[in-house]
């Protein structure tokens, strides 16, 4: 029975690409639902997460990584404080304070590791490239540069079997990642989004102006403010 592992934060795109690769694995695939406690402020969305993979009856693992022991980001250092959203839109390079060094790196370092300990074929990273805050590791060319170092890293590289990175919402502005969502079945509702924690979303940094406008502009209601 082949496998999946899905890197699941608990937020919108993760839970959407995550009933992506549960359709894919309908046949009966296993799913493995992989989460990082990384010292971000919003640790909320771990519960968030745990929920997601219950939904979906997967294997859920956390992995604790404190990347508040080098900060750099207003998302693992309290001395940075979260910004109110930008337009990213008119400055193409800016890359913003929430961004974390290395995360996708190390984050799809650990995935690789994870598929390759439970043979599992693929890996489902829920990046965008379209609507998103501006981070150089949710580019197509770093998760094609990445998949190619880890086919000369991995035994099953080695033997010919290389681990897939799928990327279903590469190119997917967010409304079409809502309509994605709704269409196989996503729990949307149980998702979140907000970079600053708390009990109630903030809904003024990046990811929840980016979150509301795709709700929006796909016409639908959010649930989670429900």
């Amino acid at each position: 029975m082949t496998s999946s592992v899905v890197t699941l934060s608990g937020g919108l795109d993760s839970t959407v690409c995550m009933a992506v690769a549960r359709t894919a694995s309908a046949a009966g695939g296993r799913l493995v639902a992989l989460t990082f406690d990384y010292g971000q402020r919003h640790r909320v969305e771990l519960e968030h997460a745990a929920a997601v993979a219950g939904h979906f009856g997967a294997e859920h693992l956390v992995v604790g990584l404190d990347a508040s022991q080098w900060g750099g980001s207003a998302l693992t250092d309290t001395a940075i404080d979260v910004p109110d959203a930008c337009d990213a839109a008119s400055s193409p390079t800016h890359i913003p304070v929430t961004y974390v060094p290395a995360r996708n790196l190390i984050f799809l370092s650990v995935a690789m590791a994870v598929a390759e300990a439970r043979d599992a074929d693929d890996v489902y990273l829920g990046v965008n490239a379209l609507d998103y805050s501006g981070y150089p590791d949710c580019r197509p060319e770093f998760i094609e540069a990445f998949a190619a170092a880890a086919a000369l890293a991995l035994k099953r590289g080695v033997e010919g079997r290389p681990v897939a990175i799928r990327t279903p919402l590469v190119q997917l502005a967010k409304a079409d990642v809502v309509r994605l969502g709704l269409e196989v079945g996503a729990p949307l509702g149980l998702t979140w989004s907000c970079y600053r924690g708390g009990q109630q979303p903030c809904g003024t940094c990046d990811s929840c102006v980016l979150r509301a406008r795709g709700f929006a502009q796909a016409g639908v209601d959010d649930p989670a403010l429900s």
